[in-house]
């Protein structure tokens, strides 16, 4: 018995497209044929292969390494030498790769984020200097202070007429002393200023055992309760626009650092004073707060809607730069069965 075959129908190109998904004019770019191109004749004004080869020798002695070719240009070119265009130098770098920065540069080290933990007092400080303005144009008074992160009292404090290393070293002594800091005990946090970074004040806290450690350059969070501290005086109803002499800038800290620490209930700190916290009266005060809010519950329970009011507590852990918990990988769903 014979096979029998039979020819296969013929599809048309629309049918066949519009079957595979591809448009017709893809189709038919497809199937033209492609021209030969041809290859673009040398201007007449182009450099030979060895005029390119002497400029770029030029280009890359050695003491035009770090050059750029608008100076080569003019340097040959005081030498009696003329090569090529800056034009043209630019395009042969380029060609060859050589079109970055000849120039070189300085590396910036790789500031590493600092992340400091208190949770006691004296055991992180944070100082800063601050400029308070005297009596005339471009005249200052610098008020140095020290402040305890943890219970944001302000341990140290002087105003001076210059910023110094060796002031800054006395104060930080004097303060080390005053607060019976052990060695190995404190961690002191400070900016990159030159009093904060000078070598004086180095050594100090080395012969003293205190870790220092800096903020990033430019980075004012890193530094944030030295910051908020001057805000909170700057923004004070009190604080004059200028100061006529350094007695009265002493005058005013005077005042209102003895106002910040014993009289201002901070809100950081369960609206405790700092003295409060870095003294350890904390524990005292919040049970104090405890049973006024009880009476004032027992008397009058129906208001307060959310039940029997607790004061605020106390932070526990004073963070600058508070890791964060690295991110979870989203879980694949389960596949169906």
């Amino acid at each position: 018995m014979e096979a029998v075959t039979e020819a296969a129908p013929r599809v048309g190109i629309a049918a066949a497209c519009a079957a595979t998904g591809v448009p017709r004019g893809s189709y038919y770019r497809g199937r033209r044929p492609v021209p030969g191109r041809r290859p673009r004749p040398a201007p007449p004004r182009a450099l030979s292969q060895d005029e390119r080869a002497v400029v770029v020798s030029a280009l890359n002695e050695p003491r035009f390494v770090d050059w750029a070719p608008a100076q080569v240009w003019a340097q040959l070119l005081d030498e009696g030498r003329y090569l090529c265009s800056v034009r043209t130098m630019q395009r042969l770098l380029a060609s060859r790769g050589e079109a970055q920065e000849r120039r070189d540069q300085r590396i910036h080290p790789a500031y590493v984020k600092p992340e400091l933990l208190a949770t006691r007092p004296n055991e992180l400080w944070s100082w800063d200097i601050t400029k308070l303005l005297g009596p005339t144009k471009w005249t200052y008074y610098y008020l140095y202070v020290i402040l305890d992160v943890f219970s944001r009292f302000v341990v140290g404090w002087m105003v001076a007429l210059r910023e110094s290393a060796t002031l800054a070293k006395l104060l930080i002594a004097e303060t080390c002393r005053r607060e019976a800091i052990a060695r190995g005990q404190l961690t002191l946090h400070a900016d990159r200023g030159s009093s904060m970074a000078s070598k004086p004040v180095a050594l100090l806290l080395s012969d003293l055992g205190v870790t220092k450690t800096h903020s990033r350059p430019h980075v004012s969070n890193d530094n944030p309760y030295s910051e908020s501290h001057f805000k909170t005086m700057k923004y004070r109803p009190g604080f004059p626009e200028r100061f006529g002499a350094p007695e009265d800038a002493r005058s005013f800290s005077q005042d209102f650092f003895h106002w910040y620490n014993f009289e201002h209930h901070h809100s950081g700190l369960g609206l405790l004073t700092p003295a409060d916290v870095h003294r350890g009266r904390a524990p005292e005060r919040i049970a104090a707060r405890s049973r006024v809010l009880e009476a004032a519950y027992a008397q009058h329970p129906e208001r307060f809607v959310g039940g029997l009011p607790q004061p605020a507590s106390v932070p526990t852990a004073v963070w600058i730069n508070k890791p964060q918990p690295p991110e979870k990988e989203p879980s694949l769903p389960a596949a169906a069965h």
